[in-house]
């Protein structure tokens, strides 16, 4: 059944193309076609579209349809196009004239962008859910190793004194602004495309901000060829928020990965996290770690994907967007899972104490002998040159008592404050 075909007459090879995925990613946005269509079906009542008694009847077969794909008992059989023509095809058998009467002031156009709009909301909020349980478990794992030392690479280059909890926290603060992305993209979506219709609005005397009220939007899109712009337009904002969340785990993974390295050797891992090889006994490799980078490499790359995809394309409906559907549910559920793994698998981290008592690491200790040495008086370009040329001359010497400072510099994390930071951000959709 196909909502737009008077009779059956798609070569089929056409209609395989056409479609594509569309019945396995329409799985994801079921529930919402139907919470929807619930709001929809409430206005046409209001408006004196269809009576009470239908209204009533509708409401019925759309909450058993609801819990029927709650349950895992709702297919889409490959004699439906999608999502919307099977619901459609299941209250006009139940109800007949009524369920006739559901797509009356609507297209498949807005039909599609609300249900995905309000997938896109949900999933939002629980990437949201998983970027803070993971931000508290690096803020706990600051607070633990704040007095742990470690070298500080510029260029890859040992270059400054630092710690395990300014490196843990520095990862938790940077998942703030990735929220912050989140926020932005829960702010587009926040908009009801509803009664849009295919982009040109509707001749019936709909009532737009009755819809934006029950489904729960902040705000109506107004203007109806607005609303269809839209559409790969609210899958790209979540694109890049996603993405801005992949770009901090995929550095976080590698520094795992670098740490890790047995010339390093700063951090471990227990073997039920760890993998090894086939033929070296010996190796306890960080592919978690690897795989986590990769995948969201791949994710950080949707956004430029979609780019491409709606390059130059004019205003108002064209087929091309149904390729941002698979992409995006792909891509949320890949983020989500590899939040969940890094969230479980970096409790597991053993911290390697005492790092740079190294002698190897003692240049490392340059600038605080600098800085001791304009605490005493000297200029600061001459106290420079003068640990320059104690370097070149092997005259060096780290001064050891400066340690303890150090370590209150390098502990003071401000941590209280980022937890703060974070807990305001999480409430400003």
């Amino acid at each position: 059944m196909k909502l737009w075909n008077k009779k059956d007459l798609l070569n089929k090879k056409i209609e395989k193309f056409t479609i594509g995925e569309d019945r396995i990613n329409d799985l994801y946005l079921a529930k919402y076609d139907v919470i929807a269509s619930l709001a929809h079906a409430k206005m046409l009542k209001k408006v004196s579209i269809i009576n009470s008694k239908e209204l009533k009847a509708l409401e019925y077969e759309l909450i058993k349809i609801k819990k029927d794909i709650k349950d895992g008992k709702f297919e889409i059989e490959n004699k439906f196009e999608d999502v919307h023509s099977k619901i459609e095809s299941i209250l006009t058998e139940k109800l007949g004239e009524a369920g006739k009467k559901i797509h009356t002031g609507r297209s498949r156009n807005d039909q599609v962008l609300v249900a995905t709009q309000l997938y896109l909301k949900d999933e939002i909020n629980k990437i949201k859910s998983l970027t803070k349980e993971l931000f508290n478990v690096l803020i706990d794992l600051s607070k633990k190793n704040k007095d742990h030392l470690l070298p500080g690479y510029t260029h890859l280059q040992v270059a400054m004194p630092s710690s395990f909890g300014l490196w843990f926290s520095a990862y938790a603060e940077s998942l703030i602004d990735d929220v912050m992305y989140l926020n932005t993209a829960f702010k587009i979506n926040d908009q009801n495309p509803l009664g849009s219709a295919a982009g040109y609005g509707s001749s019936f005397n709909i009532d737009r901000d009755f819809t934006t009220k029950e489904l729960g939007f902040k705000e109506l899109k107004y203007n109806v060829v607005s609303s269809q712009m839209n559409r790969g337009k609210v899958e790209k904002s979540v694109a890049i928020a996603i993405g801005s969340i992949a770009s901090t785990l995929s550095k976080l993974s590698s520094d795992i990965c670098f740490y890790m390295s047995q010339e390093l050797n700063f951090i471990s891992f227990p073997e039920d996290v760890t993998t090894g090889s086939s033929i070296m006994p010996h190796k306890k490799n960080p592919d978690v770690f690897e795989l986590i980078r990769g995948k969201c490499n791949m994710i950080q790359s949707l956004a430029n994907e979609f780019n491409h995809i709606s390059l130059n394309l004019f205003s108002g409906y064209h087929r091309d967007l149904q390729l941002f559907k698979g992409k995006i549910i792909e891509s949320i559920n890949e983020i989500k899972n590899c939040l969940e793994i890094i969230c479980f698998t970096i409790q597991k981290i053993k911290i390697r104490k005492n790092i740079l008592d190294d002698d190897k690491y003692k240049y490392i200790y340059s600038v605080e002998n600098l800085n001791n040495l304009v605490n005493n008086g000297m200029a600061f370009r001459d106290a420079y040159l003068k640990i320059s040329d104690d370097i070149k001359k092997n005259n060096f010497i780290p001064n050891k008592k400066l340690d303890h400072t150090l370590k209150g510099s390098l502990g003071n994390l401000c941590l209280k404050e980022i937890k703060l930071k974070m807990e305001k951000t999480m409430k400003l959709n």
